[in-house]
């Protein structure tokens, strides 16, 4: 989400009571710092739990991070003094294993590593505790392997075939290294238990619900917000929308974004940016929140459920931890659009029986503090 939004700084900063230590050193790793997304929040939750913590990446853009991350010591891997690395890092994947065991982190007594592009494979001291924060296994090499092998490029596409066999090979020796797995959600669990034959805690994500409020004022927009990349699906909600000739906005920005506005009806509403304060605005007055995506978790969901309006959310992945249907939202079978239509019209019939109380305080089993208390018990020897 925080992809469409203006500048970190214009988000509110939250507020934790840091945790004194039991005098242990703590590495934080985390894939690469470009953008404060989902990812860096949950980085930024744990630096305000451990604020004696450093943090080691493989790429770092201080601009784009918040006053929280820049206050901390970071330490880069080889690939950030590569040419170009923060532009095209990702075509430096095959690097990153090694990357990471060049990192020492010898004089660390507690390692977190933040894994959702590669972060688990540091090589800690014998002697301590490395507990990794799963937000998903990498995607590409794993369960969208195919999908991102045929929307690459000619080169990438030969190459991936020997170069990902290896990389998942690493992937699965490395999960050896952790002591202790968290996943996000229960999907993210069972793809841990595929991929890596690893158990998992399962320890949602913060999400900072307090900073959003319901209001009387509902007006009959529905919103979609997020990157207007494929797997997201924003294509759905546009061809249904269309269909259905009900206002839409749709909020972010994305490689799609182009063909989408071409095929458009005149009822459908794009804002590529938006601050924060404006979307807090957008989530309390719609009619309810569209959801595409098969997402790890997804935060989106629990902050329009925060805001006291309801979702209508392809029925798979992590928002089955966070929706309750017939309660807070509902869930449609399949990423079609006849499908997405009968749920926006199921949803119709049923908002007269949506309690907005009922959603917020679904929404407040994600605030932070759940968070807080679930990882200091999961890192405790």
């Amino acid at each position: 989400m925080r992809a469409v939004l203006e500048p970190a700084a214009s988000i509110p900063t939250p507020t934790v009571t840091p945790i004194r230590g039991d005098g242990r050193r703590v590495a934080i790793v985390h894939y690469w710092l470009l953008a404060m997304r989902g990812g860096e929040r949950v980085v930024e939750r744990l630096l305000r739990l451990f604020p004696q913590a450093d943090l080691f990446t493989h790429v770092y853009v201080p601009d784009a991070m918040s006053s929280t991350i820049r206050a901390h010591k970071v330490t880069t891997s080889f690939i950030d003094r590569l040419p170009w690395s923060r532009r095209f890092y990702q075509y430096y994947l095959p690097l990153m294993p090694m990357a990471l065991e060049e990192l020492d982190l010898s004089s660390y007594d507690l390692v977190i590593s933040s894994e959702s592009g590669p972060a688990k494979g540091v090589i800690p001291r014998p002697d301590a505790m490395h507990v990794c924060y799963c937000h998903s296994p990498m995607r590409y090499l794993w369960d969208h392997y195919h999908q991102y092998r045929a929307q690459a490029n000619p080169i990438a596409r030969a190459a991936m075939p020997w170069l990902y066999h290896r990389l998942r090979q690493w992937d699965q020796s490395s999960s050896a290294r952790v002591d202790r797995f968290a996943a996000n959600s229960h999907f993210i669990r069972d793809r841990i238990g595929k991929a890596w034959r690893r158990d998992a805690t399962v320890i949602h994500p913060p999400v900072e619900t307090g900073l959003f409020q319901p209001t009387d004022h509902i007006e009959d927009f529905y919103l979609w917000v997020g990157q207007m990349v494929p797997y997201k699906r924003p294509d759905l909600a546009v061809d249904a929308f269309t269909q259905l000739g009900l206002p839409l906005m749709m909020v972010g920005q994305g490689s799609m974004l182009a063909q989408l506005k071409a095929k458009a009806g005149p009822n459908i509403r794009f804002v590529e940016r938006m601050s924060f304060d404006a979307l807090r605005s957008h989530y309390a007055r719609c009619r309810a929140l569209l959801f595409t995506a098969e997402e790890d978790f997804g935060i989106v969901p629990v902050e329009a459920n925060a805001s006291g309006r309801p979702v209508l959310a392809f029925g798979r992945g992590g928002v089955r931890d966070s929706i309750l249907p017939g309660e807070t939202g509902l869930f449609f079978d399949r990423q079609e659009v006849e499908s997405l239509i009968a749920g926006v019209e199921a949803l119709e019939r049923w908002l007269l029986e949506f309690d907005p109380s009922t959603a917020i305080a679904q929404a407040q089993r994600f605030a932070p503090e759940h968070f807080d208390r679930n990882m200091l018990e999961l890192v405790t020897p």
